[in-house]
């Protein structure tokens, strides 16, 4: 099943942005309500409402505490791996932008699946309206569109 959603997900991505990043939004907001995610405490309870939008921790570990970042990463194969489509990616990360904003943070790709290499991605997370200018999110870093 997540298999699936994931491709279908990522085959929208890489065609549409309004469509792609609405389902994701979608997606995100029934997982929200579903798992009943509220706005964290703390920085450390911020990481793990995000992990609870996903089926398992496991997939999505949280690496490092500190400062005023949570550091992850995840882990599940995604449709887009090596592709080069960041564009595509950052579309898809809509559902964890979102998961975090009910959560009370924001959410910076560091390292994308969809970069050739690449096989698990580096996210950040900072609280709401936390300074992000020193988290580089992958898309800008890598600007690459591939066209399916």
């Amino acid at each position: 099943m997540m298999r699936a959603m994931l491709g279908i997900s990522a085959a929208l991505a890489r065609r549409s942005d309004g469509w792609s990043r609405a389902w994701m939004r979608r997606l995100a907001r029934a997982t929200v309500r579903g798992k009943r995610i509220v706005p964290a405490a703390d920085l450390a309870t911020l990481g793990e409402a995000w992990q609870r939008g996903f089926p398992s921790a496991k997939q999505v570990p949280i690496t490092s505490v500190n400062g005023d970042t949570v550091m992850a990463q995840i882990r599940t194969p995604c449709p887009l791996r090596g592709s080069g489509d960041t564009t595509a990616c950052w579309r898809m990360m809509e559902y964890d932008r979102e998961v975090a904003r009910a959560a009370g943070g924001e959410f910076v790709v560091l390292r994308s699946q969809a970069e050739p290499g690449v096989t698990v991605c580096q996210v950040a997370l900072r609280r709401a309206g936390a300074n992000l200018s020193d988290l580089v999110p992958a898309h800008v870093r890598s600007p690459h569109r591939v066209t399916p």
